[in-house]
This record gives C-alpha cells, sequence and structure tokens, in this order.
C-alpha cells in the first residue's frame, strides 16, 4: 500500500467522481482507475460502487477513509518535523481568515514573504463555519477570526486582542460626529448588514436580541470590502467590528453604546496538533504588527 494510492483514494471519496477527481490530482482518468484497482487488490475489497450514474464507497471504502486520512496527515506532520529540524523555514502554510481580518493581515503577510520567501502561503477568506471545517479536516494549520460565542472543544484559542461593535459610517454622515451610538439612534438611519452568518452579524443580532429594537435593514451582504465601499459612497450605516476598519479610508468607527460589546480577536487551532515553526512565526509577527498594537491601545 502506498501513500499516493491513500491520497488517490481520499480524493475520490471527497468528490465521489474519477474525472473531477484526477483533475483535482493531475493525473490522468485511467491512471487514477488503475491506482484504485492496485488498492483494492492488494486490500482484497472493493472501495467503490461504480455504475453509469454514480460513484459510492462501499462499507470498506468507508472503513478505510477515516484511516487513509489519519495515515496522509501523520506523514505530512512527519515531513513538517524533519522540515523544521533543519531550522531552514520553508514548506506551506495554511492560513484560514474570516472577513473582519482581512485589513489587519495585510502589513504581516508582506513582511512575512519578505523574510521567508522560501514558504508558500495559502490564505483561504471564508465565514467561520467553513473555516472551522477546514481546521477540524487539518486542511488548514490555523485560523484567525473572533471568539465564537460558544466554547469549542477541540479548538484552542490564544487572543490577539480585544475590540467592539462599531458603527461604520462615511466621514459626512450625522453619526460620524458621536462618540458612542446607541440602537436607539441606529433606528433613524438605514441599514447595510453583514449576511446572517458572519461573525459580526451573528454578535450583533445576539446583542439585539436582548432588546426591542425595529431596525430598518436595506440591504445584507456577505463580502465585507464592497460593504464598505457602499457604506462610503452612500448615507448607510452598517454594524462590524472595529477592527475591520483597519487602514480603510473614507469611514468612521463608533462604537455601539450597548453592555457587553466586546469581541475578542483570536488565532485558533486545534488541540494538542502540530505547530509548524512556520505557523509560530507567522502568530509572532502578527502579534507585534502595527494592526494589532493599535487595536490593544484603542481597547484600552
Amino acid at each position: 500500500m502506498e501513500l499516493r494510492q491513500l491520497k488517490y483514494f481520499v480524493k475520490v471519496a471527497e468528490t465521489l467522481n474519477f474525472s473531477e477527481a484526477s483533475r483535482a490530482l493531475f493525473i490522468t482518468q485511467s491512471t487514477l482507475s488503475q491506482q484504485i484497482k492496485q488498492l483494492e487488490q492488494e486490500i482484497g475489497s472493493q472501495l467503490f460502487q461504480r455504475d453509469s450514474h454514480a460513484v459510492s464507497l462501499t462499507e470498506a471504502g468507508q472503513e478505510l477513509l477515516p484511516y487513509a486520512r489519519r495515515t496522509i496527515h501523520d506523514a505530512q506532520v512527519c515531513l513538517d518535523r524533519m522540515t523544521d529540524l533543519k531550522e531552514l523555514l520553508t514548506g506551506t502554510l495554511n492560513i484560514g481568515v474570516t472577513y473582519s481580518f482581512s485589513p489587519i493581515l495585510t502589513e504581516t503577510l508582506i513582511s512575512f514573504m519578505k523574510v521567508y520567501p522560501k514558504v508558500k502561503l495559502n490564505i483561504y477568506y471564508k465565514p467561520m463555519s467553513e473555516l472551522l471545517e477546514m481546521l477540524r479536516e487539518r486542511e488548514i494549520d490555523f485560523m484567525l477570526a473572533f471568539r465564537p460565542s460558544k466554547a469549542l472543544p477541540e479548538v484552542e484559542s490564544h487572543t490577539l486582542f480585544s475590540n467592539y461593535l462599531a458603527a461604520i459610517v462615511n466621514l459626512d454622515h450625522p453619526l460620524a460626529k458621536k462618540d458612542k451610538v446607541t440602537l436607539a439612534e441606529l433606528q433613524n438611519y438605514d441599514l447595510a448588514l453583514p449576511s446572517k452568518g458572519l461573525q459580526a452579524r451573528n454578535a450583533f443580532e445576539q446583542i439585539r436580541s436582548k432588546y426591542f429594537c425595529d431596525l430598518r435593514l436595506r440591504i445584507e451582504l456577505n463580502e465585507v470590502n464592497i460593504l464598505l465601499k457602499l457604506i462610503r459612497q452612500s448615507s448607510l450605516v452598517t454594524i462590524l467590528a472595529e477592527a475591520t476598519t483597519h487602514n480603510v479610508k473614507g469611514v468612521k468607527a463608533i462604537p455601539l453604546d450597548i453592555p457587553d460589546n466586546e469581541m475578542s480577536g483570536c488565532v485558533h487551532t486545534l488541540r494538542d496538533s502540530y505547530r509548524k515553526r512556520s505557523m509560530l512565526e507567522f502568530i509572532r509577527m502578527l502579534s507585534d504588527s502595527v494592526a494589532i498594537r493599535e487595536r490593544i491601545n484603542a481597547w484600552l
């Protein structure tokens, strides 16, 4: 049994499509089918049920899948450890980032690439629920997101900074002159909010549910950069974490005047998972970045 064959098996199991799997693996479909057949012969069991319409896992395939994934992961951990032992930061670092963290990440990305040009960075911008699934499947090494409302037993969270929800408006908006904004004041303006499922929206709805507040919601968007552009060019108000506006010109973040208005920006990793040296160095550089220091000073 070869590691390559296990990788091929896992990809077919994930896609349930030999054609799609072969494209993702950059091999021909005939090569893929041959390798899977050799694996089945060595194991002595059929792994996939194939017909003209669909591909599905057999009972043997379902039993093999978690072990194959673990074997592939352990092999990658072994390679990562050997690379680290050479005291050379090389290889690949996979980072998951929620949209709110996008503005404060740029500085560290540029600095890291200059200092460690041999490390390839894969950055995934997605909602937290999708990133958590990628973390559990070990598709990313760590993720940057605000702390979830409920603790996750398999995830370890390290706080980078404390932040708060804010009303975001353009510089000419009447609210831009205020130091704080109440929910009652928000009722006087049209709102453009991040879509449900995004962290800032979830935090806002959790707080808002404690109070009777009928807001004038005009639009929902799942892309924060477009949302901020819309705010700059209109009289709309949005609700985001203050950190989202880092280095964004033409807007102002006014803290919401409500109890428990706190969000902790965190690095999230799987408990007891191997920490690459490149990951530890990236987090160190992020912690020392101007963006993070400004968030800390703003909270103080």
